[in-house]
């Protein structure tokens, strides 16, 4: 087998067109950030009006939409899978690290909140911050990374405060980190197609 190396004016194309594509695949499924985003709000929401309904024994409920919102991505991924859509490096890294914080936020939610106490909040919020970073720095989209720092500060708060508000700043944080950033991923995907 040949091996060629490449310049390195070449390969500074090459990563240069990596990180255009990957932003391009982002762009295109900016609504999987707004579909998490108001996920969480919902989840979390639903908690909050339970428990001041003093519906307390019903709080857990909510949570398990999670899980479904998972098949969901999965549904989504096979589905795109077939359109047989070429994937760079970074999108794939990407996909992966996403599985891979995904599912263990939802390992330490149902099997380890008990231990985290009132840790869980925050951990949950700078692990899906640290997530979001990770993106907006790869695919170079500002936004993002603003919102992935954002979620991170967010995060840091409820060490701050009591658990009850907790809540509140998953939700923030959800809008803050995720559906902001999704609806200007979805409106420059708008803009280049115009």
């Amino acid at each position: 087998m040949k091996s060629s190396s490449l310049t390195p004016e070449e390969s500074l194309l090459l990563i240069t067109k990596t990180i255009e594509e990957t932003k391009d695949r982002f762009r295109e499924n900016g609504h999987v950030l707004v579909f998490w985003g108001t996920l969480t709000v919902i989840v979390f929401g639903s908690q909050l009006i339970l428990s001041l309904l003093e519906f307390y024994k019903y709080t857990m409920y909510p949570v398990y939409l999670f899980p479904l919102g998972a098949i969901y991505m999965l549904y989504f991924l096979i589905k795109i899978k077939r359109q047989n859509m070429p994937k760079t490096i970074i999108a794939n890294i990407l996909q992966n690290l996403g599985w891979v914080v995904g599912m263990n936020l939802m390992i330490m939610g149902f099997f380890f909140s008990g231990k985290l106490g009132e840790a869980t909040g925050p951990v949950f919020l700078i692990l899906l911050a640290l997530f979001v970073i990770v993106c907006g720095l790869s695919v170079k989209f500002k936004p993002l990374t603003i919102g992935g720092v954002l979620l991170n500060l967010i995060g840091m708060g409820p060490f701050f405060l009591d658990r009850d508000y907790h809540g509140f700043s998953m939700m923030l944080g959800a809008v803050v980190g995720l559906i902001i950033p999704g609806i200007l991923l979805n409106i420059a995907r708008r803009k280049e197609n115009v």
